[in-house]
């Protein structure tokens, strides 16, 4: 059981690098979000991709505290490729010509595009094409 803020924050900073280690991303690449939503910690799990510099949400959870959103967070990076189906999208970036692939785990086709929208205007990306990949 945590007892102090100290224990609770080297307990949060172990889960976050036991889910960069599960992911096989460095620090750079990963954010780590927490909002407090009517009482409850909301953690974004933020990807960066290095090669275009373009940030994409990976995936929310919502816990009592923010160790507890940290193992949900934990929880579902363990699971996520067996249950979500994986998404190809195709897009440009306003002002730009280069075209971008990137790819995301979702339920459904909607929110993969959240996922590819998180935290920006959806006037500055155009999507070309948006493909659920087969099954491996």
């Amino acid at each position: 059981m945590i007892e102090t803020l100290s224990e609770m924050h080297v307990e949060a900073a172990r889960i976050q690098q036991e889910i960069k280690d599960y992911l096989g991303l460095r620090t750079s690449d990963l954010v780590f979000e927490y909002t407090t939503l009517e009482g409850k910690v909301k953690l974004d799990l933020i990807t960066i991709n290095p090669r275009h510099n373009q940030a994409f949400l990976f995936h929310s959870e919502t816990g009592a505290d923010k160790v507890h959103a940290l193992n949900k967070m934990l929880a579902y990076v363990q699971s996520y490729k067996e249950k979500e189906n994986s998404y190809t999208i195709q897009w440009v970036a306003k002002g730009d010509t280069e075209l971008h692939t990137s790819y995301f785990k979702a339920g459904n086709i909607l929110d993969a595009l959240q996922k590819l929208y998180y935290g920006r205007d959806m006037n500055t990306i155009t999507v070309f094409s948006v493909v659920l990949n087969p099954i491996s």
